[in-house]
Parts: structure tokens; C-alpha cells; sequence
């Protein structure tokens, strides 16, 4: 038997090394597309790389891995400081190392050269189009452009990256019938343009020599704009309705009966608060066509093992196991944040903690190493697919709240042996949704406008786990 697993564990590995260097390849060559969707692919595959590098122990490729997380993250906004602190450590501990190839390459994408790029000098209007004169050329490669809807307050927001020396002041500039336009220094080496509008407007972009040219919609141009936004809008529900039909979710609602989970400030139960979320998790995603069902749909206790048991004899695409994290009382008023969590044998401590917590009502008597093999072995197939997922509901979820809660923690998107995603035949993921045991996040937990949101948050990034893959 322990000469089966070794030869099936050589295999994985040699078989992981090629698999490795072509998400490498692969990943590299997003980056050098500089679009906003293969940026997304690249900080994916890097981050499912990184996993590897963890478990295999391998620095070379951690190092390529945390390079391409910090410029990829980067470039799309995503928190990433806890990448850079672990690369600024890993590159310290090989400081006497040469840089590989590959480093140097990924290093040369984020260090754009101070020196050679352009700085603002003027502002000015041509009619409708805004004209931004610098003091040398510029690419469109320079430029990053996205936009942003907060239907919430109503806000429509274009914006414009522009890769630029540093700018001395912002600048608020002023145009009838737009609500706000600023221009200021993102950070170092970004320069931001924000067009912000209380409806939707025609924007386009145009680069002569030294001049970047942002057109504005003539008269007119906005009632088309917004019939436009909404035709494609209602063409995009009808074929996400479609094709939506033919995708299955298990929602698995933590705990319940006689196992109430962790019980938190003011006595909040973790089994009551997730099942609250659950079933607005499932409302949404069936209004939004996907088939969904529940592992318990009642305050009902069912085995860890017959969770993912039930998804798989429903042939679910995705399962998604609910649960609220809690911390002892001492140190409850200090620890806060939503994860998620994919299977995997991590070498996390707090991972271990989470998980112990969560498997308490239901563990075999297998030993810790005899569970780590275990669960590396079963579900390999499924980490790299479920570490996207859990990426997804993490982005899902901190992009739905933060519209409405500025302060709500990110405690990142993490590996650890969690019993309840053992056996799943499809991508499954674990949420932390907060901790109960946290006074102000227990009280946000408890509170249906905020779960709400937080529900919408894990239904949108479903939808974009099954865009991109």
C-alpha cells in the first residue's frame, strides 16, 4: 500500500512539472497582452501556481509566482500587500541568488522605467474632447481603461490609467452635463482619470504623438447610450438564463441541529446565521436560472461525508459549503474578515485552526499525516479549478459589500484541510463569512441588508467563475 502511494505521489509530481511550466508559459503570455480579461487569467494562474510552489516547497517557482500575483494584482486593483511583503522576505532570504530569466522578464513588466515616461503638462478642451498634453509620446499600452457602475447611488465612473511621472497636484476639471471629472496620481507611476456621471455617457480614446484625446458623446449621444447599455443588458440575462439552466449548485448551509457551530457575540449561533445567507444565496441564483439545492433545508444535522455525497449524486458543477469563523473571547474584538477557503493539506496554522473548528462534529480517527495524504491524493484534480472559485466568491463578495461598507476586512482566499469539501467530485469551496465571535461583524451578520449584499456578492462570483471557465 505505502509502495502504491509513493509511485501514484512520483507520478503527480513529474506530471506536475509539466503541467506547471505550461500555466507558466501560459501565464507570461497574458501578462504581455495587457488586456484587462488576460491580466484577470494571468493573477488566476499565477495565484494556482503559487499553490503549487507552497506544496512542493519549490522557492524558484514561488518567487515567479509571487512576481506575476503583485503585477497582475496590481494592474487590477486587487489587494495584493500581504504577496509583496512575502516577496520582499523570499527576495531577501535569495539575495545572494542570481535572478532567473523568468524573474527578470516578470520584474521588467512591473518596473516601467520612471525616467522614460511621459509627465502631464496641460489640460484643455477642444470642443467635446478633453485633451491631456504630456512632455513626451505615449502608447496605448500605457493606458488602462475601465468602468465601473454603482447602481446603488446611481454612479457611472470611467476611468483612465495612464502610466505617467508623477503629477505635482490634482486637478478637478469642469464640464456642462458631467457631474465630475478629476485627474490625480494613483500611485507612483499612475496617473488616474475618473469621469463620473450620474448616467451613462459615450466615451471614446484617442492618442496623437504627445496628446491623449477622451471624446464625450455629442448631443444626443447619452439617451443612445443608455438605450444601448440596456438592450445589451436584457440580450446578456436571456442568454445567461439559457445557459444557466444547465449548471448546478449545492449550497451546503454549516452545521445545524444539534451542532450549532461556533456561537458568538451575543450568543449568535453559526448555524442560524449561515443558513440565513444560504437561502438568499439560493433565491438569487435561481432567479438568475441555475438549478440549486440545499444540503439541509431545515435546522437539521447531517454528516460532513453526506454533504458532498448529496452534490455528487446530483452531479453538481459547484459546491459551496457556508460557515461563520469565531476566535476565543480574549482576542474577539480584534480578529475580523471574510475567506474562503479551498481543499488542500496546509501548512497555514490559522488554516489548521479554522479547520479543526469546523470538522469538530464530524472527524474520523485518522491521523493528521494520514488525512493530509489523503485528502492530496483524492482531490488534486479538483485544487487548481476550486482555488479559482474561491478566488471568484472572494472578489464577489468584497465588491458587493465595499459599496456600501467601506471598512469590511479582506482575509484573503486560503488552502486548508476542511472534512466537508473531502470527496467532491467538482470544484468546492469553504466561506468564512465573517467571524460571530467579532462584536461589529457578528452585528453586520445578523443584519439582513448586509447579508444580503453578501449573498448577492457570492451569487456574482459564481457567475464569474462559470464565465471565465
Amino acid at each position: 500500500m505505502i509502495r502504491l502511494f509513493l509511485l501514484l505521489l512520483s507520478l503527480f509530481i513529474v506530471s506536475g512539472l509539466y503541467a506547471n511550466s505550461e500555466i507558466l508559459e501560459r501565464a507570461e503570455k497574458h501578462m504581455q497582452s495587457g488586456s484587462q480579461s488576460d491580466m484577470f487569467r494571468a493573477y488566476n494562474d499565477y495565484k494556482s501556481l503559487y499553490l503549487h510552489s507552497v506544496v512542493e516547497n519549490d522557492s524558484d517557482l514561488k518567487t515567479k509566482c509571487l512576481n506575476g500575483i503583485v503585477v497582475s494584482g496590481n494592474q487590477l486593483h486587487i489587494d495584493v500587500t500581504k504577496y509583496e511583503a512575502e516577496l520582499k522576505i523570499l527576495s531577501k532570504n535569495n539575495y545572494n541568488k542570481s535572478e532567473t530569466k523568468a524573474t527578470k522578464t516578470t520584474k521588467r513588466l512591473q518596473d516601467i522605467h520612471v525616467e522614460t515616461l511621459a509627465k502631464l503638462k496641460s489640460t484643455s478642451w477642444r470642443d467635446e474632447t478633453l485633451l491631456l498634453e504630456f512632455d513626451n509620446s505615449i502608447s496605448s499600452e500605457q493606458i488602462n481603461y475601465f468602468t465601473l457602475h454603482d447602481s446603488r447611488k446611481g454612479k457611472y465612473r470611467y476611468v483612465f490609467d495612464i502610466k505617467t511621472s508623477m503629477l505635482t497636484s490634482s486637478q478637478n476639471i469642469n464640464k456642462n452635463n458631467i457631474s465630475k471629472i478629476k485627474i490625480a496620481q494613483y500611485n507612483p507611476n499612475t496617473l488616474r482619470l475618473v469621469i463620473e456621471n450620474n448616467s451613462p455617457i459615450q466615451v471614446s480614446k484617442n492618442i496623437e504623438n504627445n496628446t491623449l484625446e477622451i471624446a464625450f458623446g455629442v448631443e444626443g449621444a447619452t439617451e443612445f447610450a443608455e438605450k444601448k447599455v440596456e438592450e445589451k443588458t436584457t440580450s446578456q440575462k436571456v442568454t445567461q438564463s439559457k445557459s444557466n439552466k444547465n449548471k448546478t449548485v449545492v449550497i451546503d448551509p454549516g452545521h445545524g441541529g444539534t451542532d450549532p457551530g461556533a456561537i458568538g457575540y451575543k450568543g449568535y449561533r453559526e448555524k442560524n446565521v449561515v443558513f440565513s445567507i444560504s437561502k438568499e444565496l439560493e433565491k438569487i441564483l435561481k432567479s438568475r436560472g441555475y438549478t440549486v439545492l440545499m444540503t439541509r433545508k431545515d435546522d437539521t444535522f447531517i454528516k460532513l461525508s453526506k454533504r458532498t455525497e448529496y452534490a455528487n449524486d446530483k452531479k453538481a458543477d459547484i459546491f459551496v459549503s457556508v460557515h461563520a469563523n469565531a476566535v476565543p473571547a480574549a482576542n474577539a474584538a480584534n480578529v475580523q474578515g471574510i475567506e474562503c477557503y479551498f481543499l488542500s493539506p496546509s501548512r497555514s496554522e490559522r488554516a489548521k485552526k479554522a479547520a479543526a473548528q469546523e470538522n469538530s462534529a464530524d472527524m474520523s480517527d485518522m491521523n493528521m499525516y494520514g488525512k493530509d495524504s489523503y485528502l492530496n491524493l483524492l482531490n488534486h484534480h479538483n485544487i487548481l479549478a476550486s482555488n479559482k472559485l474561491a478566488i471568484d466568491l472572494q472578489r464577489g463578495m468584497l465588491g458587493s459589500l465595499n459599496q456600501k461598507y467601506r471598512d469590511v476586512k479582506d482575509g484573503g482566499v486560503r488552502e486548508g484541510p476542511f472534512w466537508v469539501l473531502v470527496g467532491a467530485q467538482m470544484p468546492s469551496v469553504l466561506v468564512e463569512v465573517g467571524f460571530i465571535s467579532h462584536p461589529k461583524e457578528a452585528e453586520r451578520l445578523a443584519n439582513n441588508t448586509y447579508t444580503s449584499m453578501l449573498a448577492r456578492g457570492l451569487a456574482d462570483g459564481i457567475e464569474r467563475y462559470f464565465t471565465n471557465n
